[in-house]
């Protein structure tokens, strides 16, 4: 399993970004969490198969409908993820 950092930017706080992405990365069988960041982005940092992590990357870029996104950074994680996945 590998770990992923994502970091997301537009407009994703407000708009149930965190909680969708829950939704779609537990879905996935994905572990680790989401949480809103001072600066206005969302990180979701998740672990699973490449596959998984590719679909939900593929839908970080959509959302949930409310949400307007404008960068999806994606880098390694090289933490420990829990299991399950969690919103901060």
């Amino acid at each position: 399993m590998s770990g992923v950092r994502f970091l997301v930017s537009g407009k994703v706080q407000g708009v149930f970004f965190r909680a969708s992405a829950r939704n779609e990365a537990m879905r996935l069988g994905l572990h680790g969490h989401a949480r809103n960041l001072s600066d206005g982005r969302v990180e979701v940092i998740a672990s699973g198969s490449a596959e998984a992590l590719h679909q939900l990357e593929q839908w970080l870029w959509q959302g949930p409908p409310a949400a307007r996104v404008d960068e999806v950074i994606r880098n390694p994680h090289e933490g420990e993820v829990q299991g399950g996945f969690f919103v901060f």
